[in-house]
């Protein structure tokens, strides 16, 4: 298993995994990440972006597992997100996501102050990880939130 960032040929993988975890939870919803006119050219998106990145885990045959992100949220510069950290079925449960996770935080605190996302409180194991990952539940998601559908909100200070 590797970590690498997002190459345009991961674009389709990557959404497709995306897609189908959300499915699988009944959260193809607009206000989701399934409706990010963004989703099928992640490669780009993340390109265009000071200060973001988006990287896939990829087996030995460069297959994609998974991936994660970081982006600026919001107006406030010393603020990032976490963003689309989904995993394939059978890659679940081996780490994967926490090396992507340990990617992403690493990146985000040379650039940001805090680390926010947006997630579902049906997504257990997530929100199990993030809080293992010293992120904080908050009652309320940030305003400028583009994914009014997610129920549940947490923040990082990445100097701690």
């Amino acid at each position: 298993m590797n970590i690498r960032e997002i190459q345009p040929k991961d674009n389709n993988a990557i959404e497709s995994i995306i897609k189908r975890s959300l499915e699988s939870f009944n959260l193809n919803l607009p206000g989701t990440a399934y409706f990010d006119p963004q989703l099928g050219s992640l490669a780009e998106y993340y390109q265009q972006h000071p200060n973001a990145k988006y990287w896939v885990a990829v087996n030995d045959n460069d297959e994609v597992l998974g991936g994660a992100g970081i982006g600026p949220f919001g107006a406030n510069a010393d603020v990032c997100e976490l963003q689309k950290l989904y995993l394939t079925p059978a890659a679940q449960g081996q780490g994967i996501a926490k090396q992507l996770m340990q990617t992403a935080l690493t990146f985000a605190a040379e650039h940001y102050k805090f680390c926010y996302l947006e997630t579902f409180q049906s997504l257990e194991a997530a929100n199990t990880l993030y809080l293992k990952f010293g992120f904080r539940q908050l009652e309320t998601p940030f305003p400028d939130t583009e994914h009014g559908a997610c129920d549940a909100w947490y923040v990082k200070d990445l100097a701690q």
